[in-house]
């Protein structure tokens, strides 16, 4: 049996689920994307995440969904862990991008419970399971049950975590606080917990979490790392006051359906062209203004791509 203990130290932190940048023809901007993980590594974010939510999965075919792994893998070149989304609605496309992640030697895959199509709880652990037996590399799931409309039982958590050794942690993206707790609790102290919602990023940490894959830290990257630095050291005052000075930002960011606020403000701060594939799009104009006020308080320098 493979020994998992090695990736699940390094598996901390702030992990930034990067976004995918499109041009204006709606083509991906692989240059934009390799500056965008860069921007990410000099600003001290502890991994890289792409093609989870934040990177618009649905938008993108199977194809850009391996080109854009391929791209972020050779970005980071081992300098930081990475874990890209490996999840879809469909179980063969699943298992094709998870064994994908592995071949590029990827340190973990973040598979999402399957959107759309509301599988019942033992549909969930035979999908997640034979996902999880067809390759060795480490699987976190990913339950986000206000986008999947299905959530993920902490039981069915359980099960999964002692019939799949390579099952190694849950990004909870899960507003009831109870079922969080009651995931370290079945599933292990050692069981890798990350925060999905930005407003418990630093409460999960106070419960046993590890880190959070969190999509403001697209934004403010140096901000959320310093949050987790802090409480890694022991100096829970300055994460405590890191979490309440970016709760404005996380605020505003979720004013409209991630990520188009986030891909709003990167475009305000010259980093991309503010482009969405539809069905998405950018947010109203109200909101944009919000945001580029939003923006200025936290005295970040913003120019247009």
């Amino acid at each position: 049996m493979k020994d998992y203990t090695e990736i699940k130290s390094r598996l901390k932190g702030s992990i930034t689920p990067v976004i995918t940048p499109f041009k204006s023809n709606h083509d991906i901007d692989y240059d934009r994307f390799a500056e965008l993980i860069q921007f990410q590594l000099e600003n001290g974010t502890h991994g890289i995440s792409v093609t989870g939510t934040s990177g618009e999965p649905s938008s993108l075919t199977l194809e850009e969904r391996e080109q854009v792994m391929e791209t972020a893998m050779k970005t980071i070149n081992g300098r930081v862990p990475f874990v890209p989304g490996t999840g879809s609605t469909n179980h063969q496309e699943t298992m094709r991008l998870t064994k994908k992640a592995e071949e590029l030697g990827a340190d973990a895959a973040m598979v999402i419970v399957p959107y759309y199509n509301k599988p019942n709880q033992q549909a969930l652990y035979k999908h997640f399971k034979t996902v999880a037996d067809s390759v060795e590399i480490p699987i976190i799931i990913y339950n986000i049950p206000g986008r999947t409309a299905t959530n993920l039982h902490v039981d069915t958590l359980a099960k999964l975590n002692r019939d799949c050794p390579n099952i190694i942690g849950v990004k909870e993206s899960n507003k009831d606080f109870e079922h969080v707790n009651r995931v370290l609790e079945r599933c292990g102290r050692d069981f890798l917990l990350f925060s999905g919602i930005e407003l418990l990023c630093y409460p999960m940490l106070a419960i046993g979490g590890v880190g959070s894959v969190s999509a403001t830290a697209n934004v403010l990257p140096g901000k959320v790392a310093q949050m987790h630095d802090a409480w890694f050291e022991g100096d829970v005052q300055t994460a405590q006051k890191l979490h309440y000075e970016l709760m404005e930002l996380n605020d505003v960011l979720f004013k409209d359906t991630n990520p188009a606020p986030v891909k709003a403000a990167l475009g305000m701060m010259g980093k991309i062209e503010p482009v969405l594939r539809l069905p998405m799009d950018l947010p109203s104009k109200e909101l944009q203004q919000e945001i580029q006020e939003t923006l200025e308080k936290y005295g970040v320098s913003l120019q247009y791509a």
